[in-house]
């Protein structure tokens, strides 16, 4: 039985539909069946499980509220009988002070079959959340400057959790994934533009406007402070570097961006394309 934090997520509904294409026992579990802030909601969730995909859906949350959270979950879930982890976190997950290191010391101490996954900045981002209004909208008002991101495609995050849940050769491994290229936030709504006909562009703002920006509308001091920094570090430089990991887990090179950015148009994701646009 393979279970599935964040089953209706977007990295976790994928892990389920192609666990159940292949025939596989599944167990999706999300808010409010299962809290990862509720302890008492865990053990009918782990109940017959030998696999998970673990991830925490609020970094934010859990630091201020419950840091140990997800690996208490790991200590509990080897406990339950759980023989195979594969956990989700972030670039730099590894260095400290990162709040998903605790969760990477707990999978790696935990004593089964663990596979890390460290995941860039998903391309979905422009079609399923955060990016999406800007998309809509026309106008990607974002700190980042010219910095690069290689944005890694979901399906494939989804196709390496897939294979580390079901192949012990991915057994202690950690999987940075990123795309095959790195865009500026540019460059990629120019794609975006290519395959919708929407015309999108992206906006640099300085990065206290845009504090002050999340501020005004309604977002905690602290999260914006830290969401801008993220962006800063895009703007500066970090994070464009290209890793191997999709490869070496699937024996085939990551998506490109211009994939998923075809995809998405096809299946609508910004809504019909305008007219006069074709």
């Amino acid at each position: 039985m393979n279970l599935i934090l964040g089953g209706t997520g977007k990295t976790g509904r994928r892990i389920v539909e192609r666990l159940r294409d292949a025939g596989r026992p599944v167990r999706a579990v999300a808010r409010p069946l299962f809290d990862l802030g509720d302890p008492g909601t865990w053990a009918p969730a782990l109940a017959g499980a030998t696999a998970a995909y673990l991830v925490e859906p609020d970094v934010q949350a859990a630091g201020a509220h419950g840091p140990d959270r997800l690996p208490r979950l790991v200590t509990e879930a080897v406990d339950a009988g759980v023989r195979r982890l594969v956990l989700l976190t972030a670039g730099g997950a590894g260095h400290d002070g990162h709040p998903l290191k605790p969760v990477e010391e707990a999978v790696r101490r935990s004593g089964v079959g663990w596979t890390i996954l460290r995941p860039t900045w998903f391309a979905q981002n422009f079609s399923e959340s955060m990016w999406r209004p800007g998309v809509l909208s026309g106008t990607l008002a974002l700190p980042t400057g010219d910095g690069r991101t290689p944005f890694v495609d979901a399906d494939d995050i989804a196709s390496v959790a897939v294979a580390a849940l079901t192949d012990d050769r991915h057994h202690e491994q950690v999987y940075v994934l990123t795309g095959p290229r790195a865009l500026t936030f540019g460059e990629a709504a120019a794609l975006i533009s290519g395959a919708t006909g929407r015309v999108v562009r992206h906006v640099d703002v300085e990065p206290a406007a845009y504090t002050a920006s999340q501020v005004a509308s309604g977002v905690p001091p602290v999260v914006a402070e830290i969401l801008t920094g993220v962006y800063r570090d895009i703007r500066a430089g970090h994070g464009a570097d290209l890793a191997d990991g999709v490869e070496r887990a699937l024996g085939r090179p990551a998506g490109s961006f211009e994939d998923y950015v075809t995809r998405a148009a096809s299946a609508k994701a910004w809504g019909p394309t305008p007219r006069g646009s074709r």
